[in-house]
């Protein structure tokens, strides 16, 4: 049998695996301690304290976060969709990110586009229904309707 970690070596452990945010951690660690800890306030108390210590000693840090979500995410939805999950993370995009993801979310949801359909819509059904898959994928609008144009143009 193995020994049980403490909070703070399955913090460490937790953040091997991937990069976590504040509050996606605090979650995970708070399910050990409180298993752990028959009182719940002193487990939130202990928590915090290794959240604290870990983002001081740049083990945890929502930067690294951020763009480690939109470098997973950028390649298969659109602006509004990593928004929306950054912010039930509690985090938000840098301006720089916020930039280059808004520059490169045409070309983003042309190649979302031609690996899921790969042709023209044959009428306004099936066009409508390439838009709503564009749509779920949290592509803006005017997006859509550019890869939706541009793909008749070509």
């Amino acid at each position: 049998m193995r020994p049980r970690l403490s909070l703070k070596g399955r913090g460490l452990q937790i953040l091997a695996q991937r990069e976590h945010s504040r509050s996606e951690l605090r979650r995970k660690l708070l399910a050990h301690a409180q298993k752990d800890e028959a009182e719940a306030g002193s487990a939130i108390e202990q928590v915090e304290a290794v959240l604290d210590w870990l983002q001081a000693n740049r083990y945890l840090c929502e930067e690294r976060f951020v763009e480690s979500r939109v470098h997973a995410r950028a390649s298969r939805y659109g602006n509004l969709r990593i928004r929306q999950e950054l912010a039930q993370h509690g985090v938000a995009l840098t301006a720089d990110t916020a930039q280059q993801l808004k520059d490169s979310e045409l070309a983003r949801a042309r190649e979302v586009w031609s690996r899921k359909f790969g042709q023209p819509a044959a009428d306004a059904a099936q066009r409508a229904r390439q838009m709503r898959f564009l749509a779920g994928r949290g592509f803006s609008s005017e997006v859509i309707r550019q890869v939706a144009r541009g793909v008749e143009d070509d």
